[in-house]
């Protein structure tokens, strides 16, 4: 039987009427996570440009003439030769993105020309507008030499998220999870339409930076949120589909920047799609592990009889109940652990993670995971855009593939285990990598196709990774576990962006480093022990013994319930 405060769950039902209105109206701001995490996608986008030239009359590209440089950029491409114009004064000018030719003495005009030219820098350019109409980088010519500050904002952006995810999960023990949620909710509002009016670049990086530090903020307490909300029946399932919130924040992206072409207006609707939230979420009670854990029990009694109505039932639960049995559990394992607090203050070491070659490996292992979760997910994500085709639908598609990916993930970590389906996707995702390396360019579906087949894989991994560190540490450091391989993650997010931008560099560099790594780490994971139908140990002995010895006979326990003890 359950015990503790665990126990209002069977009392008053693991997901009830009252738990699935809060649960979807919590993750419905979560959409917006994803929508400003990936944003930055269509925010930077680079047209094609050229150097401008006042005056021009004639233009010629190979073997295309017009008078507006509007008709010639369909047959325009980067590194295929300049664009020669003539203006009104008579100048010829061999136009390229950065630098631009005045030829000398030309009498006729044609687009060879072997005679003596005289090479300048851009004093302005002119951008190609028929896919984007305005961006950041056409506003303000953040191209050739200040190409790097534009390639420098997602960076940003990442490390903000992980800025946002030290400090509000932080505060969030210390003030209540309620707080946090509305704070992040409102300055995800106030900062994100801030954005679409900074009047320069700099202003914009520090507005996305702050941006990301409070999206990064609610996406970390609203995980806490629902868990302490859900039963553990459930709870599993619950946890991994705030991924898929995020998830569709990514399409509501998608369908966005195909409608709107213009960044600032871009910004506003992206930023007031989830908006309603912010007309409701002052309703949200406190989660009644927090409140009882600080001591606040009337509170706490109120919050059990609301859930008891709503739900149905009679409030005949009392707080003093749980209270007594969770005291009780706690002196319990006290005594058993015979450890005193500077004891238990002492176990609470990071270096305890690597106490010995065998949790040494195990811990390397699961930070590699994290990172190439991490890793892996947002270069699929931001590199979607520049698979070929059509750039919207495909990140649409590397949005919508996740919500099978949690689906799968949850009914195969249950039932085959959570080694045996955190491998095999990690090594799908890796061959899924190599494989489109050697899929010729002029495929495109072929490759679009085992991109989205990556980034499914690469989901699953990602999506369970959090539950299978928590089982495979004990109590006394699992919270240390979790935290670290967090920090992994967000290293991970930081990473991605530049790993992208290795495509100027050779167009399949992205898919080689995560191919590569994917493919290491999913047989490093093969080593780890295996968790399903194991009882969550409480002492490194215990932990360290993992998979060494014969399966416990006990049902499966969900981490989650035991890390809220």
């Amino acid at each position: 039987m359950t015990t503790g405060v665990e126990r209002l769950f069977d009392e008053l039902g693991h997901f009830k009427r009252f738990q699935a209105c809060l649960y979807f109206a919590a993750i419905f701001q979560a959409i917006s996570c994803g929508i400003h995490y990936l944003a930055s996608v269509f925010l930077v986008e680079t047209p094609k440009f050229l150097c401008d030239t006042p005056n021009i009359t004639d233009i010629l590209y190979r073997n295309h003439s017009s008078t507006s440089l509007a008709d010639i950029w369909t047959h325009y491409k980067p590194g295929d030769g300049p664009v020669v114009v003539r203006t009104a004064r008579g100048d010829q000018w061999e136009l390229s993105p950065c630098l631009k030719a005045l030829r000398l003495d030309a009498i006729n005009f044609q687009y060879e020309f072997f005679g003596n030219k005289t090479v300048e820098s851009c004093g302005g350019f002119v951008y190609d507008h028929s896919e984007v109409e305005q961006s950041i980088v056409t506003d303000w010519d953040l191209v050739c030499e200040k190409e790097w500050l534009a390639k420098l904002s997602q960076p940003t952006f990442m490390l903000g998220v992980l800025v946002g995810a030290l400090v509000f999960g932080d505060v969030a023990d210390r003030i209540g999870r309620r707080p946090i949620l509305m704070a992040t909710s409102l300055c995800q509002f106030i900062f994100g339409v801030t954005v679409a009016f900074s009047g320069n670049y700099y202003l914009f990086v520090v507005m996305r930076f702050l941006l990301a530090m409070v999206s990064s903020g609610y996406l970390v307490v609203v995980f806490v949120y629902v868990t302490e909300f859900t039963g553990n029946k459930v709870r599993t399932w619950t946890s991994m589909h705030v991924h898929a919130a995020f998830a569709v924040g990514i399409m509501v992206v998608a369908l966005v920047g195909y409608l709107v072409r213009v960044w600032w207006i871009y910004q506003i609707i992206l930023t007031l799609s989830t908006s309603p939230f912010l007309l409701y979420c002052w309703k949200f009670p406190e989660t009644p592990f927090y409140l009882m854990a600080k001591g606040r029990y009337k509170e706490a009694q109120e919050l059990l009889d609301t859930m008891a109505y709503f739900n149905g039932l009679p409030p005949t639960l009392k707080v003093s109940e749980l209270n007594y049995e969770c005291d009780g559990a706690l002196l319990k394992d006290n005594k058993q652990s015979g450890g005193t607090a500077m004891e238990v203050e002492k176990r609470l070491s990071i270096l305890d993670m690597f106490g010995s070659l065998k949790m040494a490996g195990r811990s390397a292992t699961c930070w590699a995971i994290w990172f190439i979760g991490s890793l892996g997910y947002y270069v699929f994500s931001l590199g979607s855009v520049n698979l070929g085709g059509n750039q919207y639908i495909n990140l649409f598609l590397a949005g919508a593939v996740e919500i099978p990916s949690y689906l799968i993930g949850c009914f195969a970590m249950d039932r085959i285990g959570r080694k045996k389906t955190c491998a095999p996707a990690l090594l799908l995702g890796g061959v899924a990598c190599m494989l489109i390396i050697v899929v010729p360019q002029d495929i495109e579906v072929l490759a679009i196709v085992l991109s989205m087949t990556g980034k499914f894989a690469i989901a699953i991994a990602f999506g369970l990774i959090y539950l299978y560190t928590c089982e495979l540490y004990p109590t006394t450091i699992r919270s240390l576990a979790v935290g670290s391989g967090s920090m992994m993650c967000r290293v991970g997010s930081v990473v991605a962006p530049f790993c992208v931008y290795l495509a100027d560099i050779w167009i399949y560099l992205p898919q080689l480093i995560v191919g590569i790594l994917a493919i290491v780490i999913g047989i490093l994971t093969m080593f780890l022990p295996e968790t399903l139908g194991q009882p969550l140990t409480s002492t490194l002995k215990e932990a360290e013994a993992l998979g060494s010895k014969p399966k416990s006979k006990n049902p499966p326990v969900d981490a989650l319930e035991m890390n809220q003890i």
